[in-house]
């Protein structure tokens, strides 16, 4: 732990660093091909829509029921006629989900299945779900994402600029895809849980983007009065300044999602909780993924396309180049600590360490006690 601490120092200090900015195209080429893949299945497998979203039938057997799933799931099916999914929890129940079917459909099934699994028909639990009120909730996500996504453009056009509310979109529109393309891939069901987990991870995927747009803003303003470094060096500081702070807090809330989808899903068999897990999950590692990856070096591209910016960098590199042709150290920003926009480029180094202060000639002189009068 006392190295991570000394490398967030580094880091934090511009001591080391790694260029993300400069390797931006890979990142741009694995983002594209990790979406790509995500819409792909999305588009041939689809989205398993629980029975919140299309409506049915939900039956709960008793506990410690010896019947397999693989066996309960084909009577389901004969005595319905509809797929069904079968789950086995914790305590040794089953719960079958059945789309499509009515009160009056579902009292049969229910009758079928109490005589193929010899359980008593009082004993086992029917919810039944209406489709209208799944297409409520499916609306009402929908408006929240919206209104969302308003909102998060808005203020951050306002607090920061339109580039960086446009690169924050961006990573955005990036996480959920990549969590709906999973999602599909894997074949978990979509339930209310997972609209939670979803509208869930986009603030966490801003907290991150913002915490850089924060360290950028800071160190770029009057960033046209310097000549050392570039808009996109400073950018590629930034991120490197808040990376260990980005990669503890996704860790730290990516362990006890990783409890609830590894353990409470898989090991314990509580399938319910892996609804709004998975998406968390998915959802945090892919927002820290963006907002170190995807969001400031697109931030970095559209400010250097800016005729001010460009003519930044032409002065910059004419400067190293001079100082190379003197043979002197080139400098960039890897090279020293965070560009101080107060400070003119022709600074004096600050002086480091205790200064000996030089004496007043006759302070003092005949007064015992040093005083003036």
């Amino acid at each position: 732990m006392s190295k991570l601490g000394t490398l967030g120092a580094r880091l934090h200090h511009g001591e080391v660093g790694y260029d993300f900015v400069k390797n931006r195209k890979i990142w741009y080429g694995i983002s594209i091909l990790i979406t790509i893949t995500a819409i792909v299945g999305l588009a041939v497998r689809g989205l398993h829509m629980g029975i919140e979203f299309q409506g049915g039938a939900v039956f709960t057997t008793p506990k410690n029921m010896s019947a397999s799933v693989a066996q309960t799931e084909t009577w389901s099916e004969e005595a319905s006629g509809h797929d069904a999914i079968v789950q086995k929890l914790g305590d040794g129940s089953l719960r079958i989900q059945i789309a499509g079917t009515d009160t009056q459909q579902s009292d049969q099934i229910k009758e079928d299945l109490s005589k193929n699994l010899d359980v008593p028909a009082e004993k086992i639990n029917a919810d039944l779900v209406g489709p209208s009120w799944g297409d409520q909730i499916a609306n009402k996500a929908w408006q929240g994402l919206g209104i969302f996504m308003v909102l998060v453009v808005i203020y951050l056009a306002i607090a920061f600029e339109w580039r960086m509310a446009l690169a924050a979109f961006v990573a955005l529109i990036h996480d959920i895809t990549i969590t709906v393309g999973i999602y599909a891939l894997v074949g978990f069901e979509v339930t209310p849980g997972t609209v939670i987990g979803l509208l869930t991870i986009l603030g966490y995927s801003l907290y991150d983007t913002v915490v850089v747009f924060d360290s950028l803003k800071e160190q770029t303003r009057d960033i046209t009065k310097q000549t050392r470094w570039t808009y996109a060096e400073i950018a590629n500081r930034s991120i490197n300044s808040t990376l260990v702070r980005s990669i503890n807090t996704t860790v730290v809330a990516l362990l006890p999602v990783g409890g609830l989808l590894f353990i409470g899903g898989g090991v314990l068999g509580a399938g319910m909780l892996n609804d709004i897990s998975l998406s968390l999950f998915v959802g945090l590692a892919a927002g820290a993924y963006s907002s170190i990856f995807i969001a400031t070096p697109l931030v970095a591209d559209l400010k250097e396309a800016e005729p001010q910016m460009k003519a930044l960098r032409k002065r910059v590199l004419a400067k190293r180049a001079q100082a190379t042709a003197k043979g002197e150290p080139a400098q960039s920003a890897e090279d020293e600590g965070a560009y101080d926009a107060d400070e003119p480029d022709d600074a004096a180094p600050a002086v480091v360490g205790p200064r000996n202060q030089p004496a007043s000639r006759g302070r003092g002189r005949g007064r015992p006690s040093g005083k003036r009068r």
